[in-house]
């Protein structure tokens, strides 16, 4: 692993947790997620499935976990199934757990090799009424291929007929939105990498780079840091491309008199870091630049204030819609007396504007939790306003984390050149 052992207290408070909100006979059954067909004889880069993870600590393939807190014989009330190696897979792929090492970094006393999971599961099955199982349930995502949960899930449905099935992601989701001191402490660990890398970013970019050159100084800075890379595929867009929102292909000329937006953050422990910053390419902005920005910032400052317990991610979108609003109108790209007539469900600030300002964050860059979720301490969200004009070539996004507590919101970026002054001046130097 490139970070040092988390503490197992953490995955332990987190099945406690989870099995706490459990019917009674019931069997939660949980599974890591599939090495990814890449091409050839090659796989996708490994990465766990989040929940897996948040519940075990454990970052490798084929591997299941079992709860069932009621279960009358008690090895099997909490049990893991990994992988059991060989001398081919060890010559081949590399060290894999052992028993012992499983259970140290997970907490869970028994563990068991895969090829026990079958007749183990019968058994707990045959004392339980109610099966809980795994999904990905955020609402935007859509994909045509079928994760290892859902697939696993179809055959174990097969097999038992005649149980109750339950959704676990609901229970989930409820704990992994306030986040403990230790996920805090490895979201601020992926920030601070990801600050590294935009530090590095203003030294080098310069008119005549690609935009690919600029994502390899911050890939170069993840991963000399003990990131294990990008929490998403990273947005290097220069010049118009900077009005494409989700803009990856970071394959242009990022020219001389050009802004350059880009969005990108560390993964590091598996916790996300979401960063946006918009910088110029030359070293320094023209004034209808610096106006946009500016625009843009003060809109964020004003906004940030809201992340407080009690207000709604729908809230803060609508409260910055208001803020951009305002700033069209001073940069004469709205007209005033056209806003007071403009139909109440098509704002025209969303011409400029036409993203959220807030997601929550953690083990995934869009963690779970809706915006009409109520805000509580220990949430972690993005703050990102932004204004778009591609008749101008301007493109201005700049987003910070921010930690919910019990008093003032806590900016996790603190620090992070922000000031279009502080990011000229670092620029220069």
């Amino acid at each position: 692993m490139r970070y040092p052992s988390i503490p197992n207290r953490l995955f332990i408070r987190n099945r406690k947790n989870f099995t706490g909100q459990m019917k009674e006979n019931s069997v939660a059954v949980f599974f890591s997620n599939d090495q990814s067909p890449r091409n050839g004889d090659q796989f996708h880069p490994f990465r766990q499935q989040s929940d897996f993870f948040y519940l075990t600590g454990i970052d490798q393939e084929k591997s299941i976990l079992i709860l069932a807190p009621g279960c009358p014989n008690k090895s099997h009330r909490e049990a893991l199934f990994i992988l059991k190696t060989n001398t081919v897979i060890e010559t081949w792929e590399g060290h894999k757990y052992t028993m012992e090492e499983a259970t140290r970094i997970s907490g869970i006393e028994h563990v068991f090799w895969l090829e026990d999971f079958d007749v183990f599961l019968k058994e707990v099955m045959s004392f339980m009424n109610n099966i809980y199982l795994n999904g990905n349930e955020y609402a935007k995502f859509l994909p045509d291929v079928e994760t290892r949960e859902i697939r696993l899930g179809k055959g174990l449905k097969a097999q038992f007929p005649f149980h109750s099935y339950h959704r676990s992601a609901p229970l989930l989701t409820n704990l992994r939105l306030i986040k403990s001191k230790e996920e805090i402490a490895l979201i601020k660990k992926s920030c601070e990498i990801t600050q590294k890398a935009f530090r590095r970013i203003l030294r080098t970019t310069q008119p005549g780079m690609m935009e690919y050159e600029v994502e390899a100084e911050i890939t170069y800075e993840f991963i000399r840091n003990g990131a294990s890379g990008h929490a998403y595929a990273p947005i290097v867009a220069s010049g118009k491309s900077a009005c494409v929102l989700h803009y990856v292909e970071n394959d242009k000329k990022c020219k001389k008199g050009d802004l350059l937006l880009m969005d990108f953050g560390s993964e590091y422990a598996n916790y996300s870091a979401d960063l946006s910053r918009t910088i110029p390419v030359s070293g320094k902005f023209t004034q209808r630049q610096k106006e946009v920005y500016n625009a843009v910032l003060r809109a964020m400052k004003e906004v940030k204030k809201m992340y407080i317990p009690g207000s709604t991610i729908q809230d803060i979108n609508d409260a910055t819609g208001d803020l951009i609003e305002q700033e069209l109108i001073k940069l004469g790209l709205l007209n005033k007396k056209d806003v007071e007539n403009q139909p109440a469900d098509s704002p025209l600030y969303k011409k400029y504007f036409m993203h959220g300002t807030a997601h929550f964050m953690g083990l995934d860059v869009h963690d779970v939790g809706s915006k009409f979720e109520t805000l509580q301490p220990g949430m972690v969200l993005t703050c990102e306003p932004g204004i778009y004009i591609p008749e101008e070539n301007i493109g201005v996004r700049i987003e910070n984390d921010i930690l919910i507590t019990e008093h003032e919101p806590e900016d996790l970026m603190e620090g992070f050149p922000i000031e279009a002054e502080e990011i000229e001046e670092l620029m220069n130097e």
